[in-house]
């Protein structure tokens, strides 16, 4: 699943650029960014654009812990092999 500070309208938008998704998308819209401040990744610390939240993964096992985390510059894409190898340790 998405999650990110943007509207659902955005996300529709989105998802239409990039020719659908296989996955949700969520927003964090209200309260404002509370999903990502539980998670830390914001108030955003490494970027100048005004609320948006950091980048990020979460991977969160089958007992609710955050099992693998990272976290990426707005503009760099996540390592979806890198997050698979995650996934297959905690398999």
């Amino acid at each position: 699943m998405g999650v990110n500070t943007d509207t659902v309208f955005s996300h529709i938008a989105f998802q239409k650029h990039l020719g659908g998704l296989k996955y949700p998308l969520a927003t964090d819209r209200w309260p404002y960014a509370q999903t990502a401040e539980a998670y830390g990744i914001f108030p955003p610390t490494k970027h100048q654009i005004p609320f948006v939240n950091d980048r990020a993964v979460f991977i969160v096992d089958k007992q609710g812990k955050i099992a693998w985390s990272k976290i990426y510059e707005l503009k760099q894409q996540p390592d979806n092999g890198e997050i698979l190898e995650a996934l297959k340790k905690l398999a």
